[in-house]
């Protein structure tokens, strides 16, 4: 199921940035990978991803305030999937407020998500990117809104 334009992850732990190019590679989607925000902002001003996929505890700068930089400046005009093995329900909030469409917990190194768990994790994320990217924009909240009379 190849899909057109290319989703950037953006993450600074080398492993990570692999393991989600390989599943996302083998099922068809085109990938762009960034080590860190300052790659990440070179990627965006050349270009637009079909999607971003942004670790928020990076070294250079940390992923909420690279999304609230791309929101000020009307960059985030693509779905934007924060991840991190170490966020809050706080930040992720935060994160949704600014403009990201939804948060993914990543296993920390120690003692994080199992294996089993985090593999359910990595298959619900290539739902999502399928979902997110046939169907790009999220439902209304509001109720359908009847005539007028």
């Amino acid at each position: 199921m190849a899909q057109a334009g290319e989703i950037l992850i953006v993450d600074d732990e080398v492993g990570i940035r692999e393991l989600l190019s390989e599943i996302l590679q083998d099922e068809g989607y085109r990938v762009a990978l960034a080590e860190n925000a300052g790659e990440a902002r070179a990627y965006r001003a050349r270009q637009q991803p079909a999607m971003v996929l942004l670790d928020i505890w990076m070294p250079d700068t940390d992923g909420v305030t690279l999304l609230r930089e791309w929101g000020a400046a009307g960059l985030v005009t693509m779905p934007v999937i924060m991840m991190s093995g170490h966020g809050t329900i706080e930040t992720a909030v935060e994160a949704t407020k600014i403009g990201a469409f939804d948060f993914l917990d990543k296993p920390v190194a120690q003692g994080g998500l199992s294996l089993s768990r985090y593999t359910a994790s990595l298959a619900l994320l290539v739902v999502m990117v399928a979902l997110i990217l046939i169907f790009p924009q999220r439902p209304a909240s509001k109720a359908p809104s009847r005539g007028t009379r």
